[in-house]
């Protein structure tokens, strides 16, 4: 799962209007912002496994601290908290924490058995969507959709950074996952461990500077965003 949890971030506007598209976006990529320092420290392994399914050229054979169910519903809490504790806004925290966990829950519907429960040990699982390209491919975009629709039914423009930056971030996103999709395995874990790190933060800024410069329909007067 890719382009979904940018999606649910995206929907996540109408929950937490306050929230910074940004931190939206931290939270519901937690998971992969976290895992490429870990495989690039060696605390979490995945192997690189040439297949003609796109999405299946991956193996994790161990990723208990940044994709276990337990690890998530922890870093959920101290996000949720921290979030709370720097802003006040006892909704958005409530939302940013879920976001966290919402991650595993949105790879167990596409991964293969591959997801821990808590570290250590335990039943591995996943529904293996990814088996299927083309089903994967349509599930992620009808979120993409569906989430984008919600946010711009929930926010508005307020000047053209707001237009221009919040669209080309769209589709640079797009465009990444639709690269995915064609390009051949990556050619080791470091690129992996340097580009998921690169690009997965550069859409974090990228989606907090544009979101600046809209402002939540709902409360039209509000001028900032924690």
């Amino acid at each position: 799962m890719f382009v979904g949890h940018y999606a649910l971030s995206l929907a996540a506007k109408r929950a937490a209007p306050r929230t910074s598209l940004g931190t939206l976006i931290a939270a519901a990529t937690f998971a992969d912002l976290l895992w490429p320092l870990l495989v690039g420290l060696g605390l979490e392994r995945v192997l690189i496994t040439p297949s003609p399914d796109p999405f299946l050229r991956l193996t994790f054979t161990s990723y208990p601290w940044s994709h276990s169910l337990l690890a998530l519903g922890c870093w959920g809490l101290l996000f949720g908290a921290l979030y709370r504790l720097r802003t006040g806004y006892r909704t958005g925290a409530l939302v940013v924490g879920g976001l966290v966990v919402s991650h595993w829950v949105l790879d167990w519907l596409v991964h293969r058995p591959d997801l821990p429960l808590y570290p250590g040990g335990g039943p591995r699982l996943g529904l293996g969507v990814w088996a299927d390209p083309a089903a994967t491919v349509v599930i992620e975009a009808a979120m993409l959709v569906g989430g984008l629709w919600i946010y711009l039914h929930e926010t508005k423009a307020l000047d053209g950074v707001g237009r221009v930056a919040f669209w080309a971030l769209i589709l640079v996103i797009s465009a990444s996952y639709g690269a995915s999709l064609v390009a051949g395995p990556p050619p080791g874990t470091r690129s992996i461990a340097i580009g998921g790190t690169v690009f997965g933060w550069l859409f974090v800024a990228w989606a907090a500077w544009a979101d600046r410069h809209r402002a939540p329909r709902r409360e039209a007067r509000e001028t900032a965003r924690p």
